[in-house]
């Protein structure tokens, strides 16, 4: 070889070797470590790895900090790979292996997960719409295997799709492989920033606004990135008692329901079925047979009458608030909840929240409420909020209810008749106790009294959930007004809601259900009819289960959905409703949607609707919505004139009718009322009274008698 072909050689070797050295840097950040698998992926992974090591020498490891010999080896391995396509032979060089890199931060994770196939993608929907938890600076090079040791395919960053396989013994040109190189380099840039503004733009921020500067109301509104995602209202007028303890007295057996109406010393009895009557209040004097049935727990052949009497006297608490014309429902099964535990006076059971997993946490907090000295007779349930508080917490919770039902039980013993012996706690503290989650990051509070009541609750939570900021709103303007609350609350109250592509959706509450329609209106996002007609379900399933929340409607709930043919749709549609009913706290039942469109939804009533806390029913309406036209009303009121002129020794007629009715009678219908006096001989005076309302009015007939006549108002 003469020196200047040699000296070309080495030139190209410098060039190729500096080249590997320029993209070691990146090479290394690309290197794929996988999310985490389900164990019969990682068995059959490490079956794949086992029996590939067995046909291949062994892998070497890169990453920061890698040694210069196993630099110089990769190098070496891209300029054996270049000389090879110009034609020379060279020795098989081992590949790299990526698992064994060390461990970054959580922050800085980013991995690729094993893409199902498309019968299991449906399956796999959840998971898919949760962000990634990934590593800066990663990309999709280099890290998936597949289940033949000689292809891998790498996916495409920006377009999702997939390369096809490269055969081993497989060469490209070395510049094919160098512009394919920097196309995958600027794809894995491109994908890693697309990731981290995903992640950043999914990561939702939860506030706490609480409104408690009027007495006479108190709001709480939670938002997630400023969009109202609950809300809760108490006002003075409308006070809420559920979960309130009241000593009560039987006033009614029914048998034909089985159940007993009681007073406890509101305006309306409450009700009481013979299944939340504890046998502890059954009484004394019953034949043997029914107390061989109480013995034997055979309820369904016992009646009430049997065992219950008019006049007794018992302790109750309220299940299910007032609501129109039904009194509340009770329960002698009582509990009183705490933060962390429900204690259940009479009764034995004992339980854990099925939202706390893993067994050795249930069986930490079992062993921890087992070495507390308990009562026979009082059961518990630990609630979700127990599930990382420690003994010293949970000993303080147990202390404070076990003092609380001695207080309750005392008061009772000492009070004449019946009456309120434990009310629950004010708006702010309930919606703390039953609704707060550590995912809430601030609440803002405009009041000082319910500034400190937040303040001690937060100081009585695990260090863990501690992270949340309390701040007292000194804004100049109102605090709903602030983050622009106020317009979201209105439209709780309006039954259209309209939907980001153009639909509505349309709630009607009723007596026996509550009926959603939902609407495609002007909807045209969607390649075809019936996409669009999916694409409007779709959003209308997600916005429906918010709105049950926001307007806290429960009992039997109907929605029209617009009918869809593909039966994917129809699932996809079931699927994204059960998705969003999983933040309701709430228990909830959903049917499949039937061949007519109408899925069933049960929802548990919590208590009244909001609307039903801040309305009333019309008194022109009477809350049907409508009222009858001007022409109905003058036209029902001259028939009504008719009828009674008619009548013997009637003398004169004297009306005083709204504005709009009496116009409408002097001016179209004056004929009428002349023809009328001239038959019956009498006088019909008409008169506007500006002050009544469309439905009101007053007709008097006057009768001749001995001086001046009796007045007789229709």
């Amino acid at each position: 070889m003469t020196d200047p072909e040699k000296d070309a050689k080495d030139s190209e070797g410098k060039k190729t070797t500096n080249q590997i050295k320029a993209t070691i840097g990146a090479w290394w950040k690309s290197i794929t470590v996988p999310v985490e698998e389900t164990k019969p992926d990682k068995a059959e992974r490490s079956n794949q790895k086992s029996s590939s090591s067995k046909s291949r020498p062994s892998e070497s490891t890169t990453g920061p900090g890698v040694p210069a010999d196993q630099q110089k080896a990769v190098s070496s391995a891209v300029i054996a790979s270049a000389s090879k396509s110009a034609g020379k032979p060279t020795q098989p060089v081992p590949k790299q292996k990526t698992g064994a890199k060390p461990e970054l931060s959580d922050t800085d994770k980013t991995g690729d997960a094993e893409l199902p196939d498309k019968a299991d993608q449906s399956e796999h929907a959840d998971s898919a719409t949760q962000p990634k938890k990934g590593r800066r600076g990663r990309g999709r090079r280099g890290g998936r295997k597949k289940q033949s040791s000689q292809t891998q395919v790498t996916k495409e960053s920006d377009q999702g799709e997939s390369r096809q396989p490269k055969k081993a013994g497989q060469t490209t040109t070395s510049q094919s492989k160098q512009e394919g190189k920097k196309s995958v380099d600027h794809a894995i840039d491109s994908e890693t920033e697309q990731e981290i503004s995903a992640d950043s733009s999914s990561k939702s921020i939860f506030k706490l606004l609480i409104n408690a500067e009027e007495p006479e109301e108190c709001r709480l509104a939670l938002l997630e990135n400023g969009r109202l995602e609950s809300i809760h209202v108490s006002t003075l007028s409308r006070i809420q008692t559920r979960n309130n303890i009241y000593k009560a007295r039987v006033v009614a057996i029914e048998a034909n329901l089985q159940a007993a109406f009681v007073d406890y010393g509101t305006e309306k009895n409450g009700f009481l079925p013979f299944s939340e009557i504890h046998p502890e209040y059954y009484r004394q004097d019953v034949t043997d047979k029914v107390r061989k049935l109480v013995d034997t727990h055979q309820w369904k052949k016992l009646s009430i009458s049997d065992v219950m009497e008019r006049g007794q006297e018992m302790l109750v608490q309220v299940v299910k608030e007032e609501i129109g014309k039904k009194g509340a429902n009770m329960t002698t099964y009582l509990s009183l909840p705490g933060r962390c535990l429900v204690l259940m006076p009479g009764s034995d059971s004992e339980g854990i929240s099925r939202k706390i997993t893993g067994e050795e946490r249930r069986n930490r907090l079992r062993e921890i409420m087992n070495s507390f000295q308990i009562p026979e007779g009082i059961g518990w349930i630990a609630r979700t909020a127990s599930v990382d508080i420690t003994k010293t917490s949970l000993s303080k919770d147990v202390k404070f209810l076990l003092k609380l039902w001695e207080e309750i039980k005392s008061k009772g013993q000492h009070m004449e008749g019946v009456g309120l012996l434990y009310q629950d706690y004010n708006c702010v503290m309930r919606f703390l106790r039953e609704h707060f989650d550590p995912s809430i990051q601030e609440i803002l509070v405009d009041d000082i009294a319910a500034l400190e009541k937040v303040e001690n609750f937060v100081e009585m939570l695990p260090p863990k959930q501690r992270n949340v900021k309390v701040k007292q709103h000194r804004g100049a303007r109102p605090i709903f007004n602030q983050y622009s609350v106020e317009d979201q609350i209105e439209s709780i109250y309006q039954p259209q809601v309209s939907l980001p592509s153009g639909g509505s959706i349309v709630i009607e509450p009723t007596e026996a259900l509550v009926s959603v329609d939902v609407n495609s209106g002007s909807t045209s996002k969607g390649e075809s009819f019936e996409e669009t007609i999916f694409q409007t379900n779709m959003e209308a399933a997600a916005e429906l289960a918010r709105q049950l929340r926001l307007r806290d409607l429960g009992g039997l709930i109907v929605v029209d959905f617009i009918d869809m043919r593909n039966a994917k749709h129809v699932r996809e549609v079931e699927k994204q409703i059960k998705t969003a009913m999983k933040r309701d706290k709430a228990k909830v039942g959903l049917s499949r949607i039937s061949r007519f469109g109408l899925m069933q939804i049960s929802r548990q009533k919590l208590g009244s609707p909001i609307e039903s806390s801040n309305y009333h029913i019309c008194e022109n309406c009477k809350g049907r919505g409508t009222v009858k036209s001007i022409e109905t009303q003058a036209l029902f009121y001259l028939r009504r004139i008719h009828t009674g002129a008619s009548r013997r020794h009637i003398t004169g007629v004297s009306c005083h009718f709204p504005l709009e009715i009496a116009q409408y009678l002097l001016n179209n219908k004056r004929q009428d009322l002349v023809e009328l006096e001239e038959k019956y001989q009498t006088k019909v005076e008409i008169t506007a009274d500006p002050a009544l309302k469309p439905a009101e009015h007053e007709i008097i007939f006057h009768k001749l008698e001995k001086e001046e006549g009796a007045k007789k108002q229709a």
